[in-house]
């Protein structure tokens, strides 16, 4: 049997994070002990033109990063990437980094730690599109959203998993509602929102009472120790979000799309069938 994991509790002060968008340079805004999170890390490389190159070592993690903004070259293993909006690189544990641009240069960077070393890899966004287990439409007005799994099967990785979701004008998304038990945490940040749009993200093990109904907007994040986690959007807007995973257990709990259905809305499955292709 698989062992069980002790989860965090769903605690707004442990699982929100705002506006974790605006600061230059390199920032940390969720890793374990400060947050709710277990093994997932998420920070932000913001670069501006002018701004030097921003360089780290990510030790015993394995990163990806992923470009929400602008573009620019990461360096790292002695090879120079280029990346545009929605790119993402996975970079092995004991690997530096160097990111640099001459305009503006916005990454996500997320991590986790890993006893293996896997392959650097990066994935550009105009081929994802292509491939129908990686980008798909899943669900039906009023829950139908556009889903882009990044760094997933597609990735020989250890825990880290992420993509980007893109709600239609005042859907829902994360619907029906799920959870991963004992496989993995996650974590959203909300992207390509700009005021005045907003959104509503719950987490909850008790439909009946939840534990966190949150407003959320541009760069702030919520984490998703355990529970179910639907969200909307406010009227006239969408709500999107890059949704960033680490698995408990290193390989074996590395799975997307394998997900508990919350009983009362199992019936037509989870909407992501496409991924298991």
């Amino acid at each position: 049997m698989q062992a069980q994991v002790k989860l965090e509790n769903i605690d707004p002060a442990t699982c929100v994070v705002k506006e974790t968008h605006l600061k230059k340079g390199r920032n940390i805004s969720v890793k374990p002990g400060e947050t709710a999170s277990r093994n997932l890390f998420y920070g932000r490389v913001r670069i501006e033109a002018g701004d030097t190159p921003v360089a780290f070592e990510n030790g015993g993690h394995e990163t990806g990063l992923v470009c929400l903004n602008g573009s620019g070259m990461v360096t790292t293993a002695g090879q120079t990437f280029s990346m545009n909006r929605y790119d993402a690189l996975y970079v092995p544990r004991d690997s530096k980094i160097i990111a640099a641009s001459d305009g503006d240069f916005d990454l996500a960077e997320l991590s986790s730690p890993v006893e293996k070393h896997y392959p650097l890899q990066l994935v550009k966004f105009e081929e994802i599109r292509k491939d129908s287990a990686l980008h798909f439409v899943a669900g039906k007005p009023p829950a139908e959203r556009d889903l882009n799994v990044l760094i997933g099967k597609n990735v020989e990785a250890g825990r880290i998993m992420a993509g980007v979701t893109f709600s239609s004008e005042g859907n829902w998304t994360s619907w029906p509602p799920h959870e991963h038990e004992n496989m993995l945490e996650e974590a959203y940040l909300y992207i390509d929102m700009p005021a005045p749009q907003w959104g509503i993200q719950m987490v909850y093990t008790n439909p009946g009472d939840p534990e966190l109904v949150q407003v959320v907007r541009e760069g702030d994040v919520v984490i998703m120790p355990q529970g179910y986690h639907p969200n909307v959007a406010a009227p006239g807007g969408s709500i999107n979000f890059l949704w960033m995973m680490a698995a408990n257990r290193e390989g074996d709990d590395r799975q997307f799309g394998v997900v508990n259905v919350q009983p009362e809305y199992a019936t037509g499955g989870s909407g992501l069938e496409a991924s298991q292709k």
